[in-house]
């Protein structure tokens, strides 16, 4: 049985291969993208069975790849991962409800491993 693929955004390297580990822990097939570009780019070349994003990137805002979601018709769930204020980061998830899409989380950064690993398997186990 193969892993399903989860698309990841973040402008942090060092944060990114982190959330990739945890999700190939978890049976994942992670994909990392730094900027708005390759993601776009990587979910259309093949869609994702999940997507990971963080809301705050320099020269875009991640409310734009949540609407790029809804618009794309994404079924697959969507965690937000963000160091953004709680209140935010609920607003977010808000947004994509009301889209349509399947929200997870939000995850406060800095994230721990044993929560992440957990929600991950979580996540897994519905796919």
């Amino acid at each position: 049985m193969s892993q399903p693929r989860l698309l990841l955004i973040d402008d942090e390297p060092a944060l990114a291969q982190f959330l990739a580990s945890a999700s190939r822990e978890s049976g994942f097939d992670p994909v990392i993208t730094g900027n708005d570009a390759e993601f776009r780019d990587a979910f259309v070349a093949r869609t994702p069975d999940t997507v990971a994003l963080d809301l705050g990137m320099p020269g875009m805002d991640g409310v734009e790849l949540i609407r790029f979601l809804a618009d794309q018709d994404f079924a697959g769930p969507v965690l937000i991962v963000s160091g953004f204020d709680r209140r935010v980061l609920e607003s977010a998830f808000r947004l994509g409800e009301a889209l349509g899409l399947t929200m997870v989380g939000p995850v406060e950064k800095p994230v721990r491993l044993e929560m992440l690993e957990e929600m991950l398997s979580r996540l897994r186990a519905t796919l």
